[in-house]
C-alpha cells in the first residue's frame, strides 16, 4: 500500500545553501522518524512558495546517500496570500503497512504554524 507522509520547513534566507541544507534536513527527518528506506519510496514530490528560486530542491534530496535513483520532482505552491514565505514542502509517496494514523508528518521551522496539531510535542 502507498501511503503519503508529509513535511514542511522554512529558510531564512532563499539562498542554494540554505535549499539544500533545509531539504536534506527534512528529507532525513521524515524518514527517519517513519523508518523508510529508498527502496520503499514510490517518489518524491517537493513544492516551495514562489519566493524561493535560487536552487531546486529536488536535487537535495538525490544526493542523500541511497537516495540517488528515487524519483523526485519540484514545483511551485500556488500564491495564495497571506502565505508562510520562503516554504518548502515535501510529499513522500512509499511502499509502507504502516497505518495512515500512525504516519509521522514531520513540521520544522517556521513551518510548525501549518499544522500544530500534527507535531511532536
Amino acid at each position: 500500500m502507498i501511503r503519503g507522509v508529509r513535511g514542511a520547513t522554512t529558510i531564512e534566507i532563499d539562498q542554494p545553501e540554505a535549499v539544500m541544507e533545509a531539504t536534506q534536513t527534512l528529507a532525513r527527518e521524515m524518514a527517519k522518524q517513519n523508518n523508510i528506506e529508498p527502496e520503499e519510496v514510490a517518489s518524491v514530490l517537493i513544492s516551495t512558495t514562489p519566493d524561493i528560486v535560487s536552487a531546486f530542491p529536488a536535487k537535495a534530496v538525490r544526493t542523500i546517500t541511497g537516495w540517488e535513483y528515487v524519483p523526485v520532482m519540484c514545483t511551485h505552491e500556488m500564491n495564495v496570500q497571506p502565505s508562510l514565505p520562503r516554504c518548502i514542502r515535501i510529499m513522500m509517496h512509499v511502499n509502507s503497512t504502516v497505518a495512515q494514523n500512525k504516519i509521522q508528518h514531520v513540521y520544522l521551522n517556521e513551518a510548525i504554524s501549518l499544522r500544530p496539531d500534527l507535531v511532536k510535542k
